[in-house]
């Protein structure tokens, strides 16, 4: 993955800041709304997942087309996960779907996943297109391991995630997802605009480990990045105080910051389109009590245009600073992201975590 990541101009933008709840130390978990399919488990088997404790179940009763296959052995060193051991494939037919019922109305992150692991004994890793419904979500090259996650809303009562044929190779699945969200946070201006997770980093992680639920209790996974050249700053205490997006504490109680206090924190990211929208998400939590005669703040550019601030992080308490819904990060190649110290601030920047989606239309009909 690369060290850095970036953006465009953005003429207006909020600040959402979800509002403070309880302080907690462990969250309430369970996962109530959640939907886990292990997609070719064999009908009458199910299981609770070693490293998360997430029930999974077959995909017998949501799809009636493709064939069960068990991945071939990977090796005595390497472990794969419960839910990657089978797929389901789909030899016949160009399109095959599956109906899942939802609760309309409900804001879901949705996410397939794609393991090949030489089911099928060719060493022959297939490209295929991933839709859903009559919309295209995604192109998927199964060389590796892929996952696609989008955030949804479902006017109807089901949805159906789809497999199509594009003549390069036999499409399958691996695991379908679905975990309810809040449907406060990760708004857009539209109903047809999904949200496509373009980036979510877990910043100056010193663990190098990956969390989800039940860190996370919308189990949005989150990658650890090591920043180089920054600072790492990190605590114990993993009290927090939290916001509507509830971002792990374990994912807050580390950050990063500019090893000179007079040097902003800056990352990019690039587009393939200048066309293309985002929303930016940024993650805040002061992990050092800071001393009386000690200040931080900052404020944020994007590429060098005025996004927010200032940025005061408080101690032990989520702050989350993000794009305004109708004004979303476009026309532009690159995003420069720029955290830059005020005048009277007398510590640099931090950043603890962040997020990345791309707007896509779904506009056609989930029902065509």
């Amino acid at each position: 993955m690369k060290k850095t990541m970036m953006g465009t101009l953005l003429h207006f933008l909020t600040v959402l800041l979800g509002v403070l709840s309880i302080l907690v130390l462990v969250q309430a978990q369970d996962q109530s709304g959640f939907i886990s399919i292990a997609c070719g488990l064999p009908e009458h088997l199910n299981f609770s997942s070693k490293s998360t404790t997430i029930n999974y179940i077959s995909d017998a009763n949501f799809i009636d087309t493709g064939v069960s296959n068990r991945i071939q052995p990977i090796g005595n060193n390497i472990t794969v996960l419960q839910q990657l051991e089978y797929v389901r494939s789909f030899p016949n037919g160009v399109k095959n779907c599956y109906k899942i019922n939802v609760t309309n109305g409900t804001k879901y992150l949705i996410r397939a996943s794609f393991f090949y692991g030489n089911y099928d004994n060719l060493n022959e890793p297939p490209q295929f297109d991933l839709h859903f419904g009559a919309n295209v979500w995604d192109t998927i090259n199964a060389s590796l391991y892929r996952t696609r996650e989008i955030i949804y809303t479902p006017s109807q009562d089901y949805i159906q995630p789809c497999l199509v044929n594009t003549g390069n190779g036999t499409p399958f699945i691996s695991t379908i997802e679905l975990r309810p969200l809040n449907n406060t946070i990760y708004v857009t201006d539209s109903p047809k605009s999904v949200l496509l997770r373009f980036l979510r980093l877990d910043i100056g992680s010193i663990t190098n480990l990956q969390y989800r639920y039940k860190d996370d209790v919308y189990d949005r996974i989150w990658a650890p990045f090591q920043w180089d050249g920054k600072k790492n700053l990190s605590t114990n205490n993993d009290l927090l105080l939290q916001n509507n997006h509830k971002p792990p504490s374990i994912v807050m109680s580390t950050a990063v910051t500019s090893v000179n206090a007079s040097a902003p924190l800056q990352f990019y990211w690039d587009s393939d389109d200048v066309n293309d929208q985002y929303y930016l998400y940024l993650y805040f939590n002061e992990v050092e009590e800071l001393a009386a005669s000690e200040t931080r703040a900052f404020n944020i550019t994007v590429n060098e245009k005025f996004w927010y601030g200032p940025v005061i992080p408080t101690y032990r308490a989520a702050y989350t600073v993000y794009s305004n819904s109708a004004t979303p990060l476009t026309g532009a190649a690159r995003y420069q992201v720029s955290l830059s110290k005020t005048e009277n601030s007398s510590l640099p920047p931090i950043l603890n975590a962040v997020e990345i989606y791309k707007i896509k239309d779904f506009s056609e009909s989930e029902t065509a």
